[in-house]
């Protein structure tokens, strides 16, 4: 049917996508560059002839074979790398299960020389990255604080330089099958939460929370991502619109107009506001969006079982909430304009089913006619519309927002015609996206045929109701 309201807005494509570039083993791939490496100064090129290359009087062997070899060992550790990395990228064979500090200890022993040797104190794999892990920890729950959470996903970004050296290094010296250093600091971050017997789960998909941590500079970002209640609503008045319907005159600005006395609405009520406010300040979010099968106009009331729809509750800080207390919260807050029966807990991919079904619609509409005939011609005349298909070319009342073409909509049935003094109502089913009212008055013969064109009288709708949606 018709719609008096303004369109959904464009649905931003979500961007839990993109977290994946962040995130721990399995999320991400290093790609190798293809940019041309800036050539060396000819003033500072060292020439070496395979042997040992000589910085500061140390020596480096870049002949040295890959951990766990001792020489492998000795190497990474005059690189200067971090305990961390040496557990990591040192190999098994030292023992069943190494430590950094371990490894370090025993390459001392066989080489009491070798603490001399090392050539810087960042490490060249991490540049001791490791050291902040609590640090990052501190900063994550500092920034979740007073949010409640059960699983989480966690990503972190390094700069693309670091990736690349880490790789090169580790490729070229570290043991087979060594940990790349993305999942590795990932795991470690895991595990100091762990410590902190904090019950969280460490999950690929629908999280709780999204943790993404810049490894350049610390900083910690957070997506409480949203819950989503599946319900059918009752639309018991017909001065409310479906969705938050913006001021006309200021167009929803936040500071409003006198037009609107600043609530920036051209509604103070509306569906979305009367199901999702008690629901949002219980579970303490940010906002709601409203997500229903279809709508109806604003002078339409919905009966029956109701419409269904899909509540997003937008950034909650808490998640668990018993659904019959807001079930309650919802029939309090709509009183005489909306009510649900009941609400269930569903995932984002509800939001999908409810928007692309194509569910057969009841109505039961009353209208007004110019000429009345006689009782049993005027039954006869609409009873012979049931079971046609009519051509509805698009509304003039909504031509600026809908595609001008002609839609074929089969009427299943009409019964229970009524037919008091010039009024006439009737309930008829018929297919999703049928347009009742301009079935009945025949948008100037733009639907055809109509009840107009069938009884030859004008008519003019009085009132239409939503009876039921077939929906299950």
């Amino acid at each position: 049917m018709a719609l008096d309201e303004p369109e959904d807005r464009v649905v931003e494509i979500d961007e839990e996508d993109e977290w994946q570039l962040y995130a721990s083993a399995g999320y991400a791939a290093i790609e190798p560059s293809f940019e041309e490496e800036e050539a060396e100064s000819k003033e500072e090129e060292v020439w070496f002839d395979g042997d040992d290359f000589d910085l500061g009087g140390k020596s480096v062997n870049w002949d040295a074979p890959p951990c766990p070899a001792p020489l492998g060992i000795a190497h990474v550790i005059k690189l200067g790398v971090c305990d961390h990395c040496l557990s990591r990228i040192g190999g098994p064979r030292i023992s069943e299960s190494p430590s950094g500090s371990a490894i370090r200890s025993q390459a001392y022993e066989r080489d009491i020389e070798l603490s001399t040797k090392v050539l810087q104190d960042i490490c060249p794999l991490c540049e001791n990255l490791f050291e902040d892990v609590d640090n990052i920890v501190d900063r994550v729950f500092e920034s979740l604080s007073g949010v409640e959470f059960s699983t989480m996903q966690f990503g972190i970004h390094l700069p693309k330089d670091l990736v690349q050296e880490e790789d090169r290094i580790r490729t070229k010296y570290g043991a087979p099958g060594s940990n790349p250093l993305k999942g590795s600091i990932v795991e470690a971050i895991h595990n100091n939460i762990r410590k902190l017997e904090r019950k969280v789960d460490f999950v690929k998909e629908r999280p709780d929370v999204m943790v993404l941590v810049d490894g350049l500079t610390l900083r910690v970002d957070v997506d409480v991502r949203p819950v989503f209640l599946y319900g059918r609503y009752r639309k018991l008045s017909r001065e409310i619109p479906q969705t938050r319907w913006p001021c006309r005159a200021c167009r929803g600005r936040s500071e409003g107009c006198e037009s609107c006395n600043g609530s920036g609405l051209q509604y103070v009520d509306s569906v979305q506001d009367l199901i999702g406010e008690p629901v949002k300040q219980a579970l303490d979010a940010d906002d709601t969006s409203f997500h229903g099968m279809g709508r109806e106009d604003i002078d339409v009331r919905c009966l029956g079982s109701g419409r269904p729809f899909v509540l997003e509750i937008k950034r909650p800080r808490k998640r668990a909430y018993p659904l019959s207390d807001l079930v309650k919260m919802v029939n309090q807050n709509g009183t005489s304009k909306v009510e649900v029966d009941t609400l269930e807990w569903c995932n984002k991919s509800k939001i999908n089913n409810v928007k692309q079904s194509r569910s057969e619609k009841s109505y039961t509409i009353r209208f007004r006619v110019g000429e009345i005939g006689k009782e049993a011609d005027i039954i006869e005349a609409i009873q012979s519309l049931s079971g046609q298909t009519i051509e509805q070319e698009t509304p003039k009342r909504v031509s600026h927002r809908r595609a001008a073409k002609i839609r074929k909509r089969k009427l299943v049935s009409i019964e229970n015609i009524q037919v008091e003094d010039q009024e006439v109502q009737l309930t008829l089913r018929c297919e999703a996206g049928t347009y009742v009212k301009e079935l009945v008055h025949s948008d100037d013969g733009r639907t055809n045929p109509s009840v107009q064109s069938a009884i030859g009288s004008n008519c003019e709708v009085i009132w239409l109701d939503v009876e039921e949606i077939h929906a299950e």
